[in-house]
């Protein structure tokens, strides 16, 4: 394989070429007036599972998307993928791997011989939790009074949550439609005792198992909520061993804690963000809904991996979202971007987005740790649509920032409950909205009246398909991932390291001991003291 050179956006000619066309008449054209059939046809490509994502209603033109394909080359984004996925130290700031692909599957067979324990482990790991959630599911594990347990409770934070609760919330509904749903699950957070508080008096406590999620074992939040929690189960008059289990490291505290049920492990080489389709997701899913049900997420997953690494990127979305996204941050200047998921089901997987990209590409510097120039990571946010049409959708059409838009839709609901009002069906109506809003971003319209002209120009993109399932599920889950693993490489920053949320800690630790110096004295006396 060549060997593979890591330099800066800048450096790139092929990103230099991208500048040129910065304010070229033709790209500003490419959009408005031009999102027909004969384009929206060409600028469409096919996804895994029955997904599709287009980008019709993208700003670029044949163009750009010519001098994509010299910077993805450039770049070398195919082998750095590879090299990634074969087990190379891809996390400079921990000189680690970065192994949470290996989770859902093989992508090929030409596979780095580093991997190959690693392949074994998680492995190991998913029968293990398929095997722990049969024995609950059968009632061959009861509680201390020979009950069965009917309700699952995640404890964490950050990728210890968000994931999972998005991906729970996802196919709730599904599950319920298809008797897939064998517990169900809640989620406790935030050090906040109110939210442990409130999510609690939803339980019975006696039926409940809780997930507590720590890779180090050390997270001062989900180790708070563990001994509140493990107070609430004791005056239940219960024994907290008999409803907690343990995601952790092998190296952890926790893996040889007598107080757990049972202890399925996570390791180093996969971040808190990426960890959903390892124990950290599988444990609380499998449990919910099956193993056999999280086995078809981690299979669309695995798929969309596999269409990541497709050469040409008119068959690689998330390539091209990527590619997409870099000239928007660099050449356009746009610094946000809104995730419009069109199904309620999605209504926390913004929230799961938000951290994956923002603690991913949210650095300054690069690889090497030397100071970089340009623009990286965007702020992501979101809500589902159509609430989201009667909050901030009013900036996004009329405010000074242009703020591209990625939007997610389905063509079937997944309850398959609806009814026809005044000709059409929610359904019906919820994808009109999406329908309306691209064009209407993009097309703008012209009036007399200033306050109710609207310029149009808005970039979108849409990744649509016939249903949200647990295959389509895992290929979106693969896409996002992907995505910002191509832009990360790109601006040639360190993805997979997180030392912007570690200062907080310290400093709140130091609060907490007493150890704080007079700048901080004076703010903690406010509230701590």
């Amino acid at each position: 394989m060549k060997s593979i050179a890591w330099n800066n956006l800048n450096k790139l000619e092929s990103y230099k070429k991208l500048l040129s066309l910065k304010n070229a008449a033709s790209v500003a054209s490419s959009l408005k007036g031009n999102t027909g059939a004969k384009r929206i046809k060409e600028f469409s490509i096919p996804m895994s599972c029955g997904l599709v994502y287009n980008f019709a209603a993208k700003q670029v033109n044949r163009q750009i998307i010519a001098i994509f394909k010299s910077l993805a080359k450039e770049a070398q984004l195919l082998e750095k993928y590879a090299a990634l996925y074969n087990g190379e130290i891809i996390n400079t700031g921990e000189k680690r791997m970065v192994l949470h692909h290996l989770t859902r599957g093989q992508l090929g067979t030409d596979v780095f011989e580093g991997t190959t324990n690693k392949r074994t482990f998680y492995a190991a790991q998913q029968k293990a939790i398929a095997d722990f959630a049969q024995k609950v599911h059968s009632g061959a594990l009861t509680n201390e009074n020979g009950e069965s347990y009917t309700t699952v409770c995640q404890i964490g934070i950050g990728g210890s949550d968000l994931g999972p609760r998005a991906l729970y919330l996802a196919l709730e509904n599904w599950a319920r439609t298809n008797s897939a749903l064998k517990m169900d699950a809640h989620f406790i957070s935030n050090v906040d005792a109110d939210d442990a508080a409130s999510v609690i008096s939803q339980l019975n406590i006696a039926r409940t198992i809780f997930v507590l999620v720590s890779k180090s074992g050390t997270t001062l939040e989900t180790l708070t909520n563990q001994m509140l929690v493990a107070d609430f189960i004791k005056k239940a008059g219960c024994i907290p061993a008999r409803h907690m289990v343990a995601v952790t490291s092998e190296t952890s505290a926790l893996a040889k804690s007598a107080d757990f049920l049972a202890v399925f492990f996570m390791d180093d080489y996969i971040g808190g963000r990426y960890s959903s389709t390892s124990a950290v997701g599988g444990t609380v899913l499998s449990l919910a809904f099956g193993a056999d049900v999280f086995t078809r997420l981690l299979a669309g997953a695995a798929a969309e991996d596999k269409c990541a690494a497709e050469a040409d990127i008119m068959q690689n979305a998330a390539l091209m979202d990527a590619l997409i996204g870099v000239y928007e941050r660099n050449v356009q200047n746009y610094s946000m971007t809104a995730v419009l998921p069109y199904s309620q089901a999605l209504s926390r997987f913004p929230a799961h987005l938000q951290q994956l990209d923002m603690e991913s590409n949210g650095k300054s510097v690069n690889r090497f740790g030397k100071k970089i120039t340009y623009a990286t990571g965007p702020v992501i946010f979101g809500e589902p649509g159509t609430n989201g049409q009667h909050s901030f959708y009013q900036l996004l059409h009329q405010g000074t920032n242009i703020v591209p838009l990625q939007f997610i839709a389905f063509k079937e609901n997944q309850t398959g409950k609806d009814i026809v009002i005044k000709n059409s069906t929610s359904q019906k109506k919820l994808n009109a909205n999406v329908a309306a809003q691209i064009i209407a971003f993009a097309c703008g319209k012209n009036d007399a009246n200033p306050n109710k002209r609207f310029a149009g120009g808005r970039p979108s993109s849409i990744i649509y398909g016939k249903q949200l399932t647990p295959e389509t599920l895992g290929a979106l889950l693969s896409h996002f991932e992907n995505k910002v693993m191509f832009q990360g490489f790109l601006w040639n920053v360190n993805s997979f390291d997180q030392e912007g949320v570690q200062l907080g800690k310290v400093l709140a630790t130091s609060v907490l001991e007493n150890t704080m110096d007079a700048n901080l004295r004076s703010y903690a006396e406010l509230l701590v003291q």
